[in-house]
Parts: C-alpha cells; structure tokens; sequence
C-alpha cells in the first residue's frame, strides 16, 4: 500500500498517470525542441513572462526550485561553455527597478563574456526597459507594442476629508519629522517634510534610471524615456529599441546569430533546469537539499513584518515575515555549522516593532558565529532596515529604497459613527480612577485618546525610536549621532543610503553572494542553497529533525491554511485589489493583528 501511494505521489509530480509510473523520461525534456541534439552550441532562453518573483511557486510538494530570483541570478553566473547566446522574452511583464538594475547587470556581464543577449518583449514598461536597456545586444518590440515609459512618480493616498466625513477620530503620534506616518489621515496632502523625503529619493532613483537607460543605449535619451508611450516605430526612430518583430522572429534570429544548434530553456516556463527529472522530485520529496557539504545559506525575507503564526498578509494572508517562521529559520542556521555563511535577501517595508526586534536579536546571534550578508531588493524601510541592519555587509541597488528610521503607533476610535446608527459602545472598567479606566480600554476602537494616554504612548514610541537607532548603532557601528541624522522618517535611494553609512555597497544579490562566498572560505565555485521555504511532502508526511511532531503539526496547520485562502472569498478580494492597496493594507496589518507599535514605511509607494 505505500508503495502504491508513493508511486501515486511520484507521479502526480511528474504529471504522469499512474500506469505510466515506473520508468517515465522527462516529459519536459522531451517535449522540448525534440528535433533538436541534446548536445552541441545552444542558446539559453530566459522566460521572464511571468516576472522574476523572489520566492519560487509553491505546491503540496513544496516549492518549487528553479522558478525564484535568486535561481535566475545563479543561472547567469553560471552558464556552461556550451552556451552561444541568451535570448530573454519579456512580453508584458512588469519588473520592479532594483530586479531590473541586477538583471540587467547581470545579461551585461554575459555579452562581456562574448555571449550576444537578444530580448524581446510586447510591450516595455519603465523596468523593462532598464533591463533590455543596461542588458541587451539587441532588443526587439513586436509590432503592435509599445514602450510605456513615462516617467516615475509616487502616488499617495490621503483620506482626511473622507475620515472627517464619516466621523472617523483619528489619533496617530510620531516620532521623527519626516516620518510622515500620520499625514494619510490628518492630512490632504503631504508635509513639506514628507514632500521633501520622498521628493529626494524619487531624484535618487530617477537619475539611476536615467542614466541606467543612456549608459546602456550610448545615446542621450532623458527627454524620450520620459515622454512615452511610444509605438514601436517613434520608439526604432528615438533609439530605445532596435528591430521590430514577434518573438518567434526575434528568437529565430538570435539563434542564427549565436551559431547555436539548440535551445535549452534555463528559467521560466518549459526550463529544463526546474523540477523535472525523478532526483530532482525525489529530492523535493526528501525535503529539499539535505546535503552537509560546508554552503553559503540564502535566506528571503519579503513582505510586512509580523510577530508570527498566519503570516503578514492582508485578512491574515499567507505571506510576509514572522518573527516564529523566520526566527526558526534563522535558529537552524546558526546551529548548523555545515552554513559558513548566510546571505539575507530582504524586501521589506517593515511592520511589527517588537518582531522587528526580535528578528534582529536573533540575526545577531547568527553574526557573532558566521558572516550574515544583506541584499536589500525593492526597499528595506523600517522595520525592513532594523532587520537589515544586523548585516555584516548590506549591499542595495542604486533604486532601492532605505531607511524610514521611526516609528509611529495609533489607533481609528469608531464611537461616534457607531452612535450615529445607534449602536452605544460601553467600558465597564475594573479599576474605579478615571484616570486608570481611561488607560484601561486605550486600545479600544471605540474610545478615543485622552492627553494622558497619549503622553504615555508618545513616550513609549519614543523609548521603542532610542531602541531602533542603538540597534542601528550596533549593527553598523556607527555614533548614534550618525544615525540620528539619517532618521526621522526619511527614506533614501540606495546611493545616497551608502552615502550616509546606512549600507555598504552598491550591488545586488550576485554581488552579495559572491561576497559571502569569499568571506565564508569556500570560493567562487562554493555551493549555494536556498532555505526556509514552505515544508516538502515529506515533512508533512512525517519527516523533519527536532521537536517533530510540534513541527509536523505546525506545518500541515499552515498547509491547511494556505488552501482555505486560495478558497475564501476574503482571498479573491485581496488579489482583486490594486497594488497601492494591499501594500499600504499589508504595512499596516500588524495593528489589525495587535500590535500596538509599527515600524513600518507610512506610504504605499508604488513606483510606476
């Protein structure tokens, strides 16, 4: 009977039926340019569709290796001597700009190597377009494709006037003056100090577009890159993209001129590199990579910050950072002594203070006894830079976005628009002081903040703000006066972030992978593994090391839990929802949650 089930298994990852199962090749590899040899000069295709996530995509038998960021940037460093050219389809994808400025890097450091990259998309949007721009030989557009590049601009949502409308009582404190984390409620519009913060690291990350886009084209296009969108034709004559076709043409050609014989997909649909053969799923199926050879760990952290359990997402999502997920995770490693070295990706804009600091307890931890580096992806703002912090080395791209060193707490009191349809909302304290009863229900959403309580909660912000900065202190050992000068609130761009200390260099994860590698003892050629994804088949199965029927408990409890929001309607309206939305939701969700203090970057910035 186990062996049926097993065999069952086996083949459900496969997709084979179940008559099919012993002996089944790769369906994958067969399917694929089955005319073509399987040896020989190939061209290397990147299907990019789909985006570039920083986590792979996740099923019953975990998730899935080959499909993440981190797998494509490890692909690039690594393509065999086989390899005559990469052919990069983009279609209408959208790209974050920090991805865009590594990946484009990354295909640039390819053709120094003699290696033509052709890209083609149907349609260029800002990051694409640095991308192709900084990466590509040659980019092609299809005919009826545009290049929408317009521009780069923040978009702030500020509901003061609706809130006065709806009766709403609003009681937000902050500490620093940039922060700015109470402006979306008190406020029409941004502060001069607010306006002034984000205004700086928009310049910051506009002038690394810029000059990302002309640098790569050799041509002075300011004025064209912010003035689309532009048919394919405007966008040949302005010198943004070079031919016009379909992909099929663009491929074609790419492999003529590569003298390549064969296509081998390396990433995205259809790769020969993802989870296909049977060691590939017996692996998945053991648990992923159980090896003990010495290895550099790499570590995600992505999404709102919270204390633990249900993870960070809006209505109690599935994703985000928890201080009992990702606390375990980084627990593991600092005991394993086979990790030399450990590289934490993160993409942040912060969340829970107190989970923030617990995190960064245990990444300390983890320093004292390894080198512990930080990539810092689209921003690590917040509670994201208070994790950042503990790095030994923070390495950021030019358009990332860091800092908002502050903190800000409060509460919506919804006693007066409950009164007006007649609902009365009573305190019975225990304590008879006013004084104390006041304070007793401070919490509550139906009472509002008198001057005491909001003396007391600003001071305790105040004491959480003195934390965060003696913890940024320490992590980069710098004055406290230092670091006090680049807080407040404020954000920056990742250049003028390294200016003021608050990272260390320029780079993205390759770079910061290859540091760790040379810091850890095991060279360039070192082994690299991913951890801390969702439990493999096995695990919920009843494999898995210590405490292992709480482990396995918890684990099949989150399963369950994934499956009932990719069911329930709260889900379908969190994924109906517009970006800015559930950025801003997600930030703020930890206070939904309990958590009565946040570092959390107050606007959604969304940059289009």
């Amino acid at each position: 009977m186990k062996r049926s089930v097993g065999c069952l298994l086996l083949c459900l990852a496969l997709g084979a039926t179940v008559s099919g199962c012993e002996g089944r090749r790769s369906a994958l590899r067969e399917k694929s340019h089955e005319h073509e040899p399987l040896t020989g000069p190939a061209l290397v295709e990147l299907n990019l569709t789909h985006g570039v996530p920083e986590m792979g995509a996740s099923s019953l038998f975990g998730s899935t290796p080959g499909g993440s960021f981190a797998d494509l940037v490890r692909t690039l460093a690594h393509l065999d001597t086989d390899t005559k050219g990469v052919f990069v389809r983009i279609g209408t994808a959208s790209m974050g700009f920090s991805v865009a400025h590594e990946l484009g890097g990354a295909l640039a450091d390819v053709r120094k190597r003699g290696i033509p990259v052709v890209c083609h998309a149907d349609e260029f949007q800002n990051g694409t377009l640095l991308l192709v721009s900084r990466g590509c030989s040659e980019i092609w557009l299809s005919p009826a494709g545009q290049v929408e590049s317009v521009g780069i601009a923040a978009q702030l949502l500020f509901g003061k006037s609706l809130l006065q409308k709806l009766g709403v009582g609003v009681d937000f404190l902050q500490v620093g003056k940039y922060k700015g984390a109470q402006e979306p409620y008190t406020r029409d519009e941004p502060s001069p100090e607010a306006r002034e913060s984000l205004e700086g690291t928009l310049r910051d990350i506009r002038a690394a577009w810029i000059s990302d886009i002309t640098d790569g084209r050799k041509k002075e296009l300011a004025d064209a890159v912010e003035d689309g969108p532009h048919t394919a034709e405007a966008a040949k004559a302005l010198g943004l993209i070079d031919r016009i076709g379909y992909v099929d043409e663009a491929k074609a050609s790419a492999k003529k001129g590569s003298a390549a014989e064969r296509t081998l997909v390396a990433f995205g649909g259809g790769s020969t590199g993802s989870s296909s053969s049977v060691g590939d799923v017996l692996r998945q199926l053991a648990g992923g990579d159980v090896s003990s050879e010495p290895r550099v760990a790499i570590v995600r952290a992505v999404g709102a910050i919270t204390m633990g359990g249900g993870g960070g997402g809006l209505f109690g999502g599935g994703g985000g950072i928890t201080e009992a997920g990702l606390g375990k995770t980084l627990t593991e490693l600092t005991n394993d002594d086979s990790v030399k070295a450990v590289v934490l990706r993160i993409d942040s804009p912060g969340g829970s203070a107190l989970a923030s600091d617990l995190l960064w307890h245990k990444l300390m931890l983890l320093r004292a006894k390894k080198p512990l580096v930080v990539s810092v992806g689209g921003m690590a703002a917040s509670g994201g830079y208070y994790l950042s912090c503990a790095g030994t080395r923070i390495f950021a791209e030019p358009t990332s976005i860091v800092g908002s060193i502050g903190v800000v707490g409060g509460k919506f009191a919804l006693h007066d628009p409950l009164a007006t349809i007649g609902v009365n909302a009573v305190i019975v304290p225990a304590a008879t002081d006013p004084k104390k009863a006041a304070r007793a229900a401070y919490m509550s959403p139906f009472e509002r903040w008198d001057d005491a309580t909001r003396e007391k909660v600003l001071a305790s912000m105040q004491s959480i703000y003195d934390t965060f900065l003696a913890r940024i202190s320490e992590g980069r050992g710098l004055d406290v006066k230092v670091i006090a000068d680049s807080a407040e609130g404020r954000i920056f761009g990742g250049a003028t972030a390294r200016d003021r200390h608050l990272v260390d260099e320029l780079g993205g994860l390759g770079d910061a992978i290859g540091f760790a590698l040379k810091e850890s003892g095991l060279g360039p050629e070192g082994n690299v593994v991913l951890v801390g994804e969702r439990a493999a088949l096995s695990e919920l199965l009843g494999g898995g090391g210590g405490d292992e029927e709480e482990s396995r408990a918890q684990r099949v409890e989150e399963q369950a839990k994934a499956a009932a929001r990719e069911l329930s309607p709260l889900g379908q309206i969190e994924r109906s929802l517009p970006p800015e939305a559930v950025v801003w939701l997600e930030g703020a969700w930890p206070m939904a949650q309990g958590e009565g203090t946040l570092a959390v970057l107050p606007f959604a910035v969304v940059l289009r």
